[in-house]
C-alpha cells in the first residue's frame, strides 16, 4: 500500500458516509470523520484525547504559542484535554479537507506498553507537551485504513473495530513516536495526575479554581502543579480555565443560542463585561459579532 493509495481510499470512504461539512460520529464507536470543503478561520474547541489522521488537505493547531501544521499521511496526536484553536488551510468544494479522529484509550495504551519489547529504544526525554504532530508510518496508516473500511461493513465492525483499535494503539507504542505516546498512561506519570485535575476541572467549570486544590487532586505541590501543567498544556492552570470556559460559552451560544451573558455565568464568569474583554481578546472578536458573522454564513461550521 503506498500513501497515496491510502490517502484515495480514506477521501472514498469518509466521503461516502459523511458529505456535509462538519464533524460526524460514525456507526465505529470512538472513530468521527471531519470534513470541509472551505478553508476555516481559527476555530475553537476542547480536543479530547484522540489521534487526528488527515485523508485530504491541511490544518494549523494552535495550542497558545505553539504552531503545528499537518497535512497527508500526518497525524496530530492529542494526549489529554486541551483548548486550541484549528484553522483548515487547504479545502474546497471538489476537494474538501478530510479528517479521520480516533479516540486514544489511556487503559490500553498502559496495558500494552506494560508488556515487553513494545517501546521502541531509545528516550524522548524534554518532549511532554500533550499536543504534537508525527508522521505515520505504513504500518499505521494501514491499521487506520482498515477501521476506516469496516464503515462499510457493519456487521463485521462490531467485532472487529476494537481488535483494529487496539492493534492502532500497539502501532503508536511501538512506532518512533511510542515513549511520547506512552506517557499517557504511565503509571505514577506526570501526565495521567494532570490529566486527573482536568477532569476535576471540566466537571464544574463554573466554580472557583484553587490552584492548591488542583495540586492536591493531582498528588503534586502547587509549585510542580504549575510546573508540570504549563509544560504539558503550554498554559498555566489559571489561562487553562479561561479558555475552557470561553471555549465552552462559546459552544453555549452556538448551540443553544443562549446569549452571550447567559453563556459568561454559566461557565463561571460574574461580570459580562469582563467576558465580552476576555472573547474578544482570545477569539479577535466579541461574542455576538462572532454569532452573528457564523449564522450569515461568513465562517466555516465548528
Amino acid at each position: 500500500m503506498t500513501r497515496k493509495s491510502f490517502e484515495r481510499e480514506v477521501v472514498d470512504l469518509i466521503l461516502g458516509h459523511c458529505q456535509e461539512d462538519g464533524l460526524h460520529d460514525t456507526s465505529i464507536p470512538g472513530l468521527r470523520c471531519l470534513v470541509m470543503s472551505r478553508p476555516s478561520m481559527k476555530l475553537p474547541a476542547v480536543c479530547t484525547p484522540s489521534l487526528c489522521v488527515i485523508a485530504q488537505g491541511s490544518k494549523r493547531v494552535l495550542l497558545e504559542n505553539d504552531i503545528h501544521h499537518y497535512g497527508p499521511s500526518q497525524f496530530l496526536a492529542i494526549s489529554v484535554d486541551l483548548p486550541i484553536l484549528g484553522e483548515v488551510l487547504t479545502a474546497s468544494p471538489d476537494a474538501p479537507y478530510l479528517c479521520l479522529q480516533i479516540d486514544l484509550n489511556a487503559r490500553l495504551l498502559g496495558e500494552l506498553a506494560a508488556q515487553a519489547d513494545v517501546l521502541p529504544a531509545g528516550s524522548d526525554h524534554g518532549n511532554v507537551r500533550g499536543l504534537f504532530v508525527g508522521d505515520a508510518d505504513d504500518r499505521l496508516l494501514e491499521a487506520v485504513l482498515r477501521l476506516a473500511r469496516l464503515l462499510d461493513d457493519p456487521r463485521d465492525a462490531v467485532f472487529l473495530a476494537p481488535m483494529v483499535s487496539r492493534e492502532i494503539h500497539y502501532r503508536l507504542l511501538s512506532g518512533a513516536y511510542g515513549r511520547r505516546i506512552a506517557r499517557v498512561a504511565a503509571p505514577g506519570g506526570t501526565m495521567p495526575r494532570i490529566a486527573e485535575a482536568i477532569r476535576f476541572l471540566k466537571a464544574d467549570m463554573a466554580r472557583p479554581v484553587r490552584v492548591a486544590e488542583l495540586a492536591r487532586v493531582a498528588g503534586m505541590s502547587p509549585s510542580a502543579f504549575h510546573r508540570h501543567f504549563k509544560d504539558i498544556t503550554a498554559m498555566s492552570p489559571l489561562q487553562y480555565v479561561k479558555r475552557l470556559r470561553l471555549t465552552e460559552a462559546r459552544q453555549l451560544m452556538l448551540a443553544e443560542r443562549v446569549t452571550a451573558a447567559g453563556a459568561a455565568y454559566r461557565v463561571g464568569y460574574e461580570s459580562p463585561s469582563q467576558f465580552s474583554r476576555d472573547y474578544s481578546r482570545v477569539f479577535g472578536i466579541p461574542p455576538m459579532r462572532d454569532m452573528a458573522r457564523i449564522r450569515t454564513g461568513v465562517s466555516a461550521a465548528i
